[in-house]
């Protein structure tokens, strides 16, 4: 319960703030919108976390490699990117840059035509898939065509993968060719946007995978001379950081978007978001300290298929395909709940297997 103390007085703090919005604000305000207020806020909450949940594990298999202070740095700074940064400022950001509106003028436009803001935001949906489904598509590609994986939940199919891990550049190729069948089915007057987009999400994937070697490689060096492996953390962190930031990213375009299917509210949207995010960085600490990962050798397994179909969701979608957010929250429960499963057969056919890892 301690992983989650600070996330559920968050959560309190965020239902208080939403049920006086919903009080003393609208056209409509008073009890019933208050009532109605609370309601969105936590489905929007429990959408977010459930879409998220695949998120959380590759965090924690990401994180589960860091000392304590970036742990807690991912818990401070990070959350704080996470929930302001990602689902209240960039949504913000987009609209401004798009319709050519400075940053007030579009904060005051969400806040007063919430539908007019909603608008203008669906409008570059397409590009918004565009990036993170291709950062996303790349997550899931590098963790099946990975040859040092000897771990596998489909044996013959993830080994066959695995072989095919020396193909030069298979995954960014595989990656490209999607992004050109995604800009196919597109409108031409958004198709050169859409193909940036998608560039661009691939160039960042790769630019955050460039700038953790070229750290760990600088840092590796300095060991060898030294003795001190601080330097090795330190830096490798920033990039596992950047690269935590950016994955948490792809996730929020998911969830800000699916948002507005329910409200149009800026700022019930961001209180119900922040609950879900803040669960989602709870539950990240939580897997790393209760060593889950080791416990059910295949949850990581589940979370990157469920990252996987999250992509190819968000692609089709950025051709106007509509898939509802809960058949995709769904979709990563099962693959996550069906790897569990799977990690407890395991373990009951190979009960020496946990012993031996440790």
């Amino acid at each position: 319960m301690k992983h989650f103390r600070f996330s559920i007085f968050f959560t309190i703090v965020c239902l208080v703030l939403s049920a006086y919005w919903g009080l003393t604000h609208g056209v409509n305000a008073g009890l019933s919108a208050m009532f109605k207020a609370l309601a969105i806020t936590a489905i929007l909450a429990v959408m977010e976390i459930s879409l998220s949940f695949d998120n959380a594990v590759v965090n924690a298999s990401v994180l589960k490699h860091w000392d304590k202070f970036w742990r807690t740095l991912f818990l401070t700074v990070g959350i704080i990117v996470a929930v302001f940064g990602m689902r209240l400022i960039f949504p913000l950001l987009i609209v401004a840059v798009t319709a050519d509106m400075g940053m007030i003028e579009v904060a005051q436009l969400a806040l007063n035509d919430p539908i007019k803001y909603s608008e203008k935001l669906m409008a570059h949906h397409p590009e918004i898939a565009a990036f993170g489904g291709m950062f996303l598509l790349l997550v899931f590609l590098n963790f099946i065509f990975d040859d040092e994986k000897d771990t596998h939940w489909f044996q013959h199919l993830e080994a066959r993968f695995a072989k095919m891990a020396g193909i030069p550049a298979i995954s960014v190729f595989i990656s490209l060719i999607s992004l050109l069948i995604m800009a196919a089915n597109v409108e031409e007057q958004t198709r050169l946007a859409v193909t940036m987009a998608g560039i661009w999400g691939i160039v960042v994937y790769v630019g955050v995978q460039v700038l953790g070697h070229v750290l760990e490689g600088g840092s590796h060096d300095e060991e060898q001379s030294s003795g001190n492996v601080t330097g090795t953390v330190v830096k490798a962190g920033i990039g596992g950081f950047i690269y935590l930031e950016v994955l948490d990213a792809s996730f929020s375009f998911d969830g800000v978007i699916g948002a507005f299917a329910i409200t149009s509210d800026v700022v019930i949207i961001m209180l119900g978001l922040a609950i879900g995010a803040m669960f989602v960085r709870s539950m990240t600490i939580y897997l790393v300290d209760k060593g889950t990962l080791d416990a059910y050798i295949y949850l990581e397994h589940g979370a990157h298929y469920a990252i996987g179909a999250l992509a190819l969701i968000m692609i089709a979608s950025g051709t106007g395909a509509h898939v509802p957010e809960v058949v995709t929250g769904l979709i990563g429960i099962a693959l996550i709940a069906w790897a569990v499963m799977s990690s407890i057969a395991y373990r009951k056919n190979n009960p020496h297997s946990s012993e031996s890892s440790d």
